[in-house]
This record gives structure tokens, sequence and C-alpha cells, in this order.
């Protein structure tokens, strides 16, 4: 595994995360799409299992966020 690439993909999986208009906007397709990114960047053995496991718990925790976040609008 390439030091620089696991850590320019990961940078880049964090701007996904970070990007808060599409989570509020679509919670569900924001959260998928972090999902697949993930589960494609393990996939290609750009990143590893404990990689992997922090970046589905991000975003789980986003899609929480996200979620709480239209209870509270309604």
């Amino acid at each position: 595994m390439a030091t620089v690439e696991r850590t320019a993909a990961i940078a880049t999986w964090r701007v996904l995360l970070k990007d808060n208009v599409s989570l509020l906007d679509n919670p569900g397709a924001h959260h998928k799409t972090l999902l697949r990114t993930a589960y494609a960047l393990h996939r290609s053995e750009v990143i590893d299992r404990d990689d992997l496991s922090d970046m589905l718990e991000l975003a789980d925790g986003a899609l929480a966020f996200a979620v709480e976040m239209q209870c509270e609008m309604h």
C-alpha cells in the first residue's frame, strides 16, 4: 500500500464526509456514497481494514447527525 496514495485517498474521502450541504440535503444518498467509496478503496487495497472501519464509523456518525438535524428542523 502506497502511503502517499493512501493519505490522498483518505483526505479526499474526508472532504466528501465534510460536505454538509449534500449530507443535510439527502442524508441517505450521502451515506451510501461514503460507504461505496470506502469499500472501493478497501477492495483496491488503497486502505486497510482499520482505515475502512474508521471510515464506516465516521459515515454512520454523519448519517446520525444529519437525521438528528432533520428531526430538529421539523
